[in-house]
Protein backbone atom coordinates (compact mmCIF):
# COMPACT_ATOMS: atom_id res chain seq x y z
CA UNK A 1 0.00 0.00 0.00
CA UNK A 2 1.37 2.91 -0.59
CA UNK A 3 2.22 6.01 1.61
CA UNK A 4 -0.42 9.28 1.92
CA UNK A 5 0.91 10.79 5.31
CA UNK A 6 -2.13 13.50 5.19
CA UNK A 7 -4.64 11.15 5.02
CA UNK A 8 -3.35 8.56 7.47
CA UNK A 9 -3.12 11.11 9.69
CA UNK A 10 -6.75 12.43 9.08
CA UNK A 11 -8.45 9.08 9.81
CA UNK A 12 -6.02 8.80 12.83
CA UNK A 13 -8.61 11.93 13.77
CA UNK A 14 -11.14 10.56 12.59
CA UNK A 15 -11.33 12.45 9.62
CA UNK A 16 -10.23 15.93 10.60
CA UNK A 17 -8.70 18.35 8.36
CA UNK A 18 -4.93 17.81 8.85
CA UNK A 19 -1.79 19.33 7.92
CA UNK A 20 1.78 17.21 7.74
CA UNK A 21 5.43 17.90 6.84
CA UNK A 22 5.50 14.78 4.55
CA UNK A 23 4.49 15.14 0.32
CA UNK A 24 0.89 13.28 -0.08
CA UNK A 25 -0.88 12.75 -3.28
CA UNK A 26 -2.51 13.45 -5.43
CA UNK A 27 0.40 15.32 -7.61
CA UNK A 28 0.32 18.32 -8.70
CA UNK A 29 0.36 19.04 -12.01
CA UNK A 30 0.59 23.30 -12.19
CA UNK A 31 3.16 25.50 -11.58
CA UNK A 32 5.02 27.30 -9.58
CA UNK A 33 6.50 24.16 -7.83
CA UNK A 34 4.50 20.84 -9.09
CA UNK A 35 4.36 20.47 -5.94
CA UNK A 36 2.04 19.93 -2.43
CA UNK A 37 2.57 22.94 0.34
CA UNK A 38 2.63 20.58 3.18
CA UNK A 39 1.67 23.41 5.54
CA UNK A 40 -0.64 25.40 3.74
CA UNK A 41 -3.20 27.01 5.76
CA UNK A 42 -6.01 26.96 3.36
CA UNK A 43 -8.86 24.69 3.97
CA UNK A 44 -11.32 23.55 6.78
CA UNK A 45 -11.72 25.34 9.44
CA UNK A 46 -9.89 23.65 12.68
CA UNK A 47 -7.12 22.63 10.76
CA UNK A 48 -4.40 20.49 12.56
CA UNK A 49 -0.97 21.89 11.72
CA UNK A 50 2.39 21.12 13.06
CA UNK A 51 3.04 25.21 12.78
CA UNK A 52 1.88 28.25 14.39
CA UNK A 53 0.07 29.53 11.71
CA UNK A 54 -2.76 26.67 12.01
CA UNK A 55 -5.72 26.39 14.16
CA UNK A 56 -4.81 24.30 15.66
CA UNK A 57 -1.35 22.94 16.88
CA UNK A 58 -0.21 19.00 16.71
CA UNK A 59 1.09 20.10 20.09
CA UNK A 60 -2.08 20.97 21.15
CA UNK A 61 -3.63 17.95 20.56
CA UNK A 62 -0.56 15.81 22.26
CA UNK A 63 -0.93 17.68 25.08
CA UNK A 64 -4.82 16.59 25.66
CA UNK A 65 -4.22 13.24 24.51
CA UNK A 66 -0.11 11.45 24.93
CA UNK A 67 -1.27 8.57 23.30
CA UNK A 68 -0.73 10.94 19.75
CA UNK A 69 2.57 11.57 20.97
CA UNK A 70 4.51 8.56 19.35
CA UNK A 71 2.17 9.27 15.98
CA UNK A 72 3.50 12.86 16.04
CA UNK A 73 6.86 12.10 17.39
CA UNK A 74 7.50 9.72 14.57
CA UNK A 75 6.58 12.09 12.43
CA UNK A 76 8.19 15.20 13.78
CA UNK A 77 4.40 16.68 13.80
CA UNK A 78 5.30 17.45 17.61
CA UNK A 79 6.32 15.63 20.63
CA UNK A 80 9.66 16.16 19.06
CA UNK A 81 12.18 13.54 19.81
CA UNK A 82 16.16 14.71 20.34
CA UNK A 83 18.76 14.47 17.95
CA UNK A 84 21.71 11.92 18.86
CA UNK A 85 25.02 11.26 18.48
CA UNK A 86 25.47 9.99 14.52
CA UNK A 87 25.91 6.38 13.88
CA UNK A 88 29.49 5.05 12.80
CA UNK A 89 28.90 4.78 9.42
CA UNK A 90 26.53 7.99 9.02
CA UNK A 91 29.29 9.52 6.47
CA UNK A 92 29.88 6.84 4.54
CA UNK A 93 25.79 6.71 4.68
CA UNK A 94 24.91 9.73 3.96
CA UNK A 95 27.57 9.74 0.79
CA UNK A 96 26.13 6.70 -0.77
CA UNK A 97 22.19 8.42 0.03
CA UNK A 98 23.72 11.84 -1.64
CA UNK A 99 24.61 9.67 -5.27
CA UNK A 100 20.76 8.33 -5.35
CA UNK A 101 19.27 11.85 -4.78
CA UNK A 102 21.36 13.15 -7.58
CA UNK A 103 21.28 10.53 -10.02
CA UNK A 104 17.78 8.61 -9.39
CA UNK A 105 15.55 10.89 -7.88
CA UNK A 106 16.40 13.90 -9.19
CA UNK A 107 15.98 12.72 -12.92
CA UNK A 108 13.28 10.53 -12.12
CA UNK A 109 11.08 13.74 -10.90
CA UNK A 110 12.81 15.98 -13.55
CA UNK A 111 11.56 13.82 -15.98
CA UNK A 112 8.16 13.99 -15.34
CA UNK A 113 7.97 18.12 -14.54
CA UNK A 114 11.23 19.52 -15.17
CA UNK A 115 11.29 19.89 -11.40
CA UNK A 116 14.07 18.30 -8.90
CA UNK A 117 13.51 19.68 -5.57
CA UNK A 118 13.08 16.77 -3.07
CA UNK A 119 11.37 16.93 0.30
CA UNK A 120 11.73 15.38 3.84
CA UNK A 121 10.01 12.13 4.11
CA UNK A 122 9.16 9.61 6.55
CA UNK A 123 12.35 8.35 8.01
CA UNK A 124 14.28 9.75 5.15
CA UNK A 125 13.92 11.85 2.11
CA UNK A 126 12.12 11.24 -1.38
CA UNK A 127 10.31 13.30 -4.09
CA UNK A 128 7.11 14.92 -3.74
CA UNK A 129 4.60 12.85 -5.85
CA UNK A 130 5.02 13.37 -9.70
CA UNK A 131 3.40 12.31 -12.60
CA UNK A 132 0.30 10.05 -12.02
CA UNK A 133 1.07 9.79 -8.69
CA UNK A 134 4.67 8.32 -8.33
CA UNK A 135 6.96 8.61 -5.58
CA UNK A 136 10.45 7.69 -4.69
CA UNK A 137 11.44 8.08 -1.59
CA UNK A 138 14.39 6.18 0.81
CA UNK A 139 13.71 4.29 3.48
CA UNK A 140 16.70 2.54 5.67
CA UNK A 141 18.41 0.73 3.32
CA UNK A 142 15.99 0.84 1.04
CA UNK A 143 14.45 2.67 -2.58
CA UNK A 144 10.39 2.37 -2.03
CA UNK A 145 8.78 3.30 -5.56
CA UNK A 146 4.95 4.00 -5.57
CA UNK A 147 2.65 4.34 -8.49
CA UNK A 148 -1.05 4.81 -7.20
CA UNK A 149 -2.43 2.04 -4.70
CA UNK A 150 1.23 -0.25 -5.66
CA UNK A 151 4.25 -0.09 -3.87
CA UNK A 152 7.31 -1.77 -4.98
CA UNK A 153 11.09 -1.77 -3.02
CA UNK A 154 14.69 -2.91 -3.61
CA UNK A 155 17.74 -3.05 -1.36
CA UNK A 156 19.99 -0.04 -2.17
CA UNK A 157 22.95 -1.59 -3.28
CA UNK A 158 23.62 0.05 -6.94
CA UNK A 159 22.91 3.34 -8.33
CA UNK A 160 22.13 0.96 -11.21
CA UNK A 161 19.20 -1.17 -9.34
CA UNK A 162 17.76 1.64 -8.01
CA UNK A 163 17.23 3.33 -11.51
CA UNK A 164 15.48 0.34 -13.25
CA UNK A 165 12.96 0.57 -10.03
CA UNK A 166 12.74 4.42 -10.61
CA UNK A 167 12.48 4.23 -14.45
CA UNK A 168 15.66 6.13 -15.04
CA UNK A 169 17.10 5.07 -18.22
CA UNK A 170 20.78 4.98 -19.06
CA UNK A 171 22.21 4.39 -15.34
CA UNK A 172 24.68 1.88 -15.09
CA UNK A 173 27.02 1.99 -12.06
CA UNK A 174 27.39 -0.73 -10.54
CA UNK A 175 29.46 0.87 -7.73
CA UNK A 176 28.34 -0.67 -4.46
CA UNK A 177 26.31 1.45 -2.52
CA UNK A 178 27.34 1.62 1.10
CA UNK A 179 24.19 2.45 2.97
CA UNK A 180 23.57 1.19 6.78
CA UNK A 181 20.03 1.27 7.96
CA UNK A 182 20.51 2.86 11.15
CA UNK A 183 22.57 5.88 9.65
CA UNK A 184 19.98 6.58 7.11
CA UNK A 185 17.24 6.87 9.93
CA UNK A 186 20.08 9.41 11.38
CA UNK A 187 20.24 10.97 8.32
CA UNK A 188 15.90 11.50 8.23
CA UNK A 189 15.92 12.67 11.71
CA UNK A 190 18.14 15.33 10.95
CA UNK A 191 15.93 16.14 7.98
CA UNK A 192 12.71 15.68 9.93
CA UNK A 193 14.12 18.13 12.19
CA UNK A 194 15.40 20.45 9.83
CA UNK A 195 12.03 19.98 8.00
CA UNK A 196 10.18 21.03 11.34
CA UNK A 197 12.21 23.88 11.99
CA UNK A 198 11.96 25.72 8.47
CA UNK A 199 8.12 24.80 7.90
CA UNK A 200 7.63 27.28 11.34
CA UNK A 201 10.42 29.88 10.41
CA UNK A 202 8.27 29.85 7.04
CA UNK A 203 5.47 31.60 8.94
CA UNK A 204 7.54 34.73 10.41
CA UNK A 205 10.07 35.02 7.90
CA UNK A 206 9.63 37.86 5.36
CA UNK A 207 8.75 36.30 1.78
CA UNK A 208 9.62 32.47 2.34
CA UNK A 209 10.40 30.32 -0.22
CA UNK A 210 9.13 26.23 -0.09
CA UNK A 211 11.18 24.30 2.38
CA UNK A 212 13.01 21.83 -0.43
CA UNK A 213 16.30 19.36 -0.43
CA UNK A 214 18.25 20.26 -3.05
CA UNK A 215 20.15 17.07 -4.33
CA UNK A 216 23.30 18.79 -6.02
CA UNK A 217 24.14 19.54 -2.08
CA UNK A 218 21.72 17.13 -0.28
CA UNK A 219 20.98 20.06 1.61
CA UNK A 220 17.04 21.08 2.96
CA UNK A 221 16.65 24.53 2.71
CA UNK A 222 14.61 27.82 1.94
CA UNK A 223 15.25 31.18 1.27
CA UNK A 224 13.80 34.22 3.06
CA UNK A 225 14.42 37.84 3.11
CA UNK A 226 13.65 41.32 1.10
CA UNK A 227 15.81 40.61 -2.04
CA UNK A 228 15.88 44.62 -3.10
CA UNK A 229 16.85 45.50 0.91
CA UNK A 230 19.90 43.20 0.42
CA UNK A 231 18.82 41.01 3.04
CA UNK A 232 17.82 37.78 1.26
CA UNK A 233 19.23 34.61 2.76
CA UNK A 234 19.47 30.94 2.50
CA UNK A 235 18.81 29.68 5.59
CA UNK A 236 19.23 25.33 5.20
CA UNK A 237 20.59 22.28 7.04
CA UNK A 238 23.53 20.28 6.05
CA UNK A 239 23.85 16.33 6.33
CA UNK A 240 27.53 17.51 6.23
CA UNK A 241 29.90 18.21 3.64
CA UNK A 242 34.04 18.64 2.18
CA UNK A 243 34.12 20.91 5.05
CA UNK A 244 32.08 19.56 7.70
CA UNK A 245 32.03 16.15 8.89
CA UNK A 246 28.66 16.41 10.62
CA UNK A 247 25.49 17.90 10.02
CA UNK A 248 25.35 21.71 10.36
CA UNK A 249 22.59 24.24 10.11
CA UNK A 250 23.39 27.63 7.87
CA UNK A 251 22.13 30.63 6.95
CA UNK A 252 24.27 32.29 3.90
CA UNK A 253 23.28 35.58 2.37
CA UNK A 254 22.73 35.80 -1.43
CA UNK A 255 24.38 39.36 -1.38
CA UNK A 256 25.33 40.71 1.85
CA UNK A 257 28.61 40.15 3.63
CA UNK A 258 27.70 41.18 7.41
CA UNK A 259 30.28 41.03 10.23
CA UNK A 260 30.52 40.20 13.73
CA UNK A 261 30.44 36.79 15.69
CA UNK A 262 26.79 35.96 14.68
CA UNK A 263 28.32 35.20 11.25
CA UNK A 264 31.08 32.63 12.02
CA UNK A 265 31.38 30.23 8.79
CA UNK A 266 34.53 29.99 7.61
CA UNK A 267 33.44 27.61 4.70
CA UNK A 268 31.50 30.11 2.89
CA UNK A 269 29.54 33.84 3.72
CA UNK A 270 27.65 33.51 6.58
CA UNK A 271 26.72 31.71 9.63
CA UNK A 272 26.78 27.84 11.02
CA UNK A 273 25.41 26.24 14.17
CA UNK A 274 27.01 22.97 14.66
CA UNK A 275 25.29 19.61 15.48
CA UNK A 276 27.65 19.26 18.73
CA UNK A 277 26.04 22.94 19.56
CA UNK A 278 22.24 21.11 18.72
CA UNK A 279 23.02 18.34 21.15
CA UNK A 280 24.06 20.35 23.77
CA UNK A 281 21.12 22.19 23.92
CA UNK A 282 18.05 21.84 26.45
CA UNK A 283 15.47 23.00 23.88
CA UNK A 284 17.13 22.14 20.21
CA UNK A 285 14.00 23.46 18.25
CA UNK A 286 14.16 26.50 20.15
CA UNK A 287 18.17 27.27 19.59
CA UNK A 288 17.89 26.10 15.94
CA UNK A 289 14.73 28.85 15.35
CA UNK A 290 16.36 31.42 17.69
CA UNK A 291 19.61 30.77 15.09
CA UNK A 292 17.82 31.56 11.67
CA UNK A 293 15.78 34.10 13.04
CA UNK A 294 18.23 36.23 14.61
CA UNK A 295 20.42 36.00 11.78
CA UNK A 296 17.44 37.36 9.21
CA UNK A 297 16.52 40.15 11.83
CA UNK A 298 20.12 40.90 11.50
CA UNK A 299 19.90 40.78 8.08
CA UNK A 300 16.71 42.85 7.77
CA UNK A 301 18.27 45.89 9.96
Amino acid sequence: MALDPRTEASERLGGREVRVLEPSPPAVQEGPWFADDPVAPEGASGVVSPVSSGEVLWQDLVDRDPGLAEFCAERWLAAWTRLEPLPPRFASTRASLHRVAEHVMKPARERANGKFGLRYTRGGFGTPFYGGDEQLRVEGAALVYSHGADERRVPLTTLQAAAQLAGVPGEDDETPLAVDAAASAALGSWYGFCCSVLEELRVAAADPSRVQLWPEHFDIALEAGAEEAGARAACGGSPGDEEHAEPYLYVAPWSARPEGERWNATAFPGAELSYAELLAADDQRELALDFFCTRLDDLAA
